[in-house]
């Protein structure tokens, strides 16, 4: 499998952590990622809600300029680790095939910028390329730091598995749980791993958004778990950067480690901190391997 790299917005700015840890973990593991010139944004947020076709042709182009920068290659995929990258990307190639007039419409934008797609592009999430085509039990064989005795919250939220599973079960994802088995590391059974972080509420009715993220983070902790791992930048955002506030509001200190499931992957791999994105991170995670401890970890009163 060869593999083009489709950043996205938020890893080249908020979630440059996890664009931090992705090319390290996939070079650590010798699978080459080659960015997808002339890339643009994907066409989520405020597009999708504004105009969906002008979200599907913006996604569109991404997918035409994959097909063509991969044009000899028969076996490739477009490795998209944002959530919301991720499902634009899915939901554009199935709104081409299923609907032609969409699709028609589509094909004659791209046209008149010299461009083509013939659906032949392959979207991929980090964490599918690691579970299933690297596979896990050649994963541990990398893992140099084993995270025994870490307790993870694997936290997919809302986009990666719904309403397109193309990887994993739409109501109980296993595949983070998986990745952190093969690093050493225990997971917590929890009904909120899909459940919504508040998504950009944050940015508009803020309270509602905070006592969302609130409510998982809360849960995590009940659960007895030392970090929280994520695959998606707004949810990373979302989780760790409000806790101080989220703290004033409820009157509970909440302080827990929110980092990306490749940081972790990197971390076991003993790939360097600051290659990894972890000084980037507003609530620091410090594991002790021998020690089995998460120092700075958690603290939630009942």
């Amino acid at each position: 499998m060869n593999y083009l790299y489709f950043p996205g917005c938020s890893l080249k700015g908020t979630g440059r952590a996890y664009e931090d840890s992705i090319l390290s973990v996939f070079k650590g593991l010798q699978l080459p990622l080659e960015e997808l010139d002339d890339w643009n944004c994907c066409g989520a947020t405020s597009y999708m809600a504004i105009s969906e076709m002008k979200a599907f042709a913006l996604s569109a182009r991404n997918l035409a300029l994959a097909e063509k920068q991969a044009h000899s290659r028969e076996n490739f995929g477009l490795v998209t680790p944002c959530a919301a990258c991720y499902l634009v990307l899915v939901k554009t190639q199935k709104y081409l095939q299923e609907f032609p007039d969409i699709g028609d419409k589509i094909k004659t934008a791209l046209k008149s910028a010299n461009l083509e797609y013939g659906g032949k592009v392959r979207v991929r999430h980090p964490l599918d390329v690691l579970a299933n085509d690297f596979g896990t039990e050649k994963l541990a064989s990398f893992v140099k730091k084993p995270l025994k005795g870490l307790k993870v919250a694997c936290y997919y939220g809302c986009q990666i598995v719904r309403p397109y599973a193309e990887f994993d079960d739409q109501h109980n994802p296993t595949t983070m749980n998986r990745i952190m088995h093969a690093l050493g590391a225990r997971t917590i059974d929890w009904a909120l791993k899909t459940r919504c972080c508040g998504g950009s509420l944050t940015g508009t009715i803020q309270e509602v958004g905070m006592r969302l993220s609130y409510i998982l983070l809360r849960e995590a902790s009940r659960l007895g778990a030392d970090v929280v791992a994520t695959a998606c930048p707004l949810c990373q955002f979302n989780l760790e950067c409000y806790q101080k506030q989220m703290s004033r509001e409820f009157e509970d200190a909440i302080s827990i480690p929110v980092v990306y499931f490749s940081q972790l992957v990197g971390f076991a791999m003993g790939l360097p901190a600051k290659e990894l994105g972890m000084q980037r991170l507003f609530v620091p995670f410090k594991f002790n391997p021998a020690a089995e401890s998460v120092k700075g970890g958690i603290h939630v009163h009942s």
